[in-house]
């Protein structure tokens, strides 16, 4: 019954987000994986509309965060109001106390702001003054960052960056595509009939997120899940090229990504078991950001899709 309610989704968000398939399903996988994500691409490819698409399809409420560099931490956390009449203070919640939060180009705002909402996505709770506050437990992030304008940015540290579960890259569409896309809007302003979303409660996501949990995945996998994690911080066992490529691997956190994100895609797919195509599908996503690549990559011009492709190519499939 839950993956079906599922699958209704993806149909939905595919409906609304035409020809973001990667994006709609990375968003069902981080929400069945309980993590946040990071998502790169030029503006107007949909991101806003994809988690307002979601909020809509689920029990949840959505709030759009834009991130400027005036933006403070209590312009995402809340604030303690003073109220004169009797001399009390009172707490008014930020929009990080809602389920679905876009930080929208996150590296537009400073690193103090930045701080506070990667303390709030890894802690699930914020703490004004002397007060902690619990976030709700459905609470996934999705932030955005430009590649084309980078002037006035604040790039965010490794460190921080190996708290999102995946990384995203998404290009423009194709003419096909570009078509639909003027279709639907087309439609939407004509107020045609529009598709009608699924109503998935909170509870349907928490009982599917044990599902996923559940799914069989075999020791040979899980070894095959770690070798790859240990080829990011040991390349020299595998290519003296790999070993110059890389400054810095990816941290346990990157294991523990991988094995859920893993059991997610294939629980998508209908699958009562993790195969070794579910692990390479969500691969360069969950590793992309946890790689420090060398000033000798950066001089040969190698990205870290690059030097995935090399691990992958190099760590035996079981």
């Amino acid at each position: 019954m839950a993956a079906a309610q599922f699958t209704q989704l993806q149909a939905y968000l595919d409906s609304q987000v035409v020809g973001q398939q990667t994006l709609t399903q990375n968003i069902l996988v981080a929400l069945l994986a309980d993590g946040h994500l990071l998502v790169e691409g030029p503006p107007g490819l949909a991101k806003t509309r994809a988690v307002n698409a979601l909020a809509n399809g689920l029990e949840g409420d959505f709030h759009r965060v834009q991130f400027t560099p005036d933006l403070l931490p209590a312009d995402l956390t809340g604030t303690d109001i003073y109220r004169p009449e009797n001399g009390s203070f009172e707490f008014q919640k930020g929009p990080l106390f809602h389920n679905l939060v876009l930080a929208d180009e996150i590296n537009r705002a400073p690193a103090k702001v930045q701080s506070a909402l990667l303390e709030a996505m890894a802690e699930r709770q914020i703490t004004v003054g002397n007060t902690t506050y619990a976030l709700p437990e459905l609470f996934l992030v999705m932030a955005t960052q430009n590649p084309i304008e980078q002037e006035g940015t604040y790039p965010l540290p490794e460190a921080q960056l190996d708290r999102f579960l995946m990384h995203l890259e998404i290009d423009y569409p194709g003419a096909d595509t570009e078509l639909d896309i003027l279709r639907l809007t087309r439609n939407e302003a004509m107020h045609a009939a529009a598709v009608s979303p699924p109503n998935l409660t909170q509870d349907d996501i928490f009982n599917a997120r044990q599902d996923v949990l559940k799914i069989h995945l075999d020791d040979a996998l899980e070894q095959y899940i770690v070798q790859l994690i240990i080829a990011t911080r040991q390349p020299e066992r595998y290519d003296p090229d790999l070993a110059n490529w890389i400054e810095f691997g990816a941290s346990p956190r990157a294991t523990i990504a991988l094995d859920k994100c893993a059991r997610a895609h294939a629980w998508l797919m209908g699958r009562d078991f993790v195969g070794p195509d579910n692990i390479q599908a969500v691969f360069h996503n969950v590793l992309r950001h946890r790689l420090l690549l060398s000033y000798e990559a950066e001089a040969e011009g190698v990205n870290g899709n690059k030097v995935l492709d090399k691990i992958m190519q190099l760590v035996p499939v079981p």
